[in-house]
């Protein structure tokens, strides 16, 4: 069964990975935690231990329906240097699959020259890795096969504007409604 994965580094931000992760699942999809660091136990930024679904290595590319990259720091500048991801990243992108990040890493689909010509958003600041990409500022943006967000704040849309892609409104409308939201 195909899954959304949240990929994993140490230091991710908190709220950018599970503020989607409980929408998505809430919503009935199939999401995956997977650890890049080659152990499951992954720790955030803010020091708090979370126990990836597996790691890296155990991943079939063919199992991954969407890439989605939480922020961070350290955990965008380490989702960007892991070698692995970089290659699953550029095919997805080659074949026009869905990619997701937000915060600082959507950097690492703006260094890959990713995001040129398309708008986009992120953490103040690192617009400047945004290579050839129109920077809007905006909480979330939904462009072709890309969804950015800009940062903690817009954790919840981010995850929504996900939801979305995959169920439909909706469905977005009962998770909201359910989490009292709308």
């Amino acid at each position: 069964m195909k899954s959304i994965c949240i990929f994993l580094a140490e230091g991710f931000e908190e709220m950018e990975t599970m503020f989607p992760l409980d929408i998505l699942r809430r919503g009935g999809l199939n999401v995956k935690t997977v650890s890049v660091t080659g152990n499951k136990t992954v720790t955030s930024s803010h020091q708090v231990p979370v126990v990836a679904d597996m790691l890296f290595e155990d991943l079939n590319e063919a199992e991954v329906e969407m890439i989605v990259l939480p922020g961070g720091l350290p955990g965008a500048t380490n989702l960007d240097a892991h070698a692995g991801l970089d290659k699953l990243i550029m095919s997805f992108a080659a074949a026009g699959k869905p990619l997701a990040a937000i915060c600082a890493a959507p950097m690492v689909y703006g260094k890959r020259g990713l995001l040129k010509g398309k708008k986009a958003t992120c953490y103040p600041g690192f617009d400047t890795y945004l290579e050839g990409a129109e920077y809007t500022g905006n909480l979330v943006e939904v462009v072709d096969n890309f969804i950015l967000g800009k940062g903690p704040g817009a954790a919840w849309m981010f995850g929504f504007a996900i939801l979305e892609k995959f169920a439909g409104a909706d469905k977005v409308a009962e998770v909201k409604k359910g989490m009292l939201i709308a």
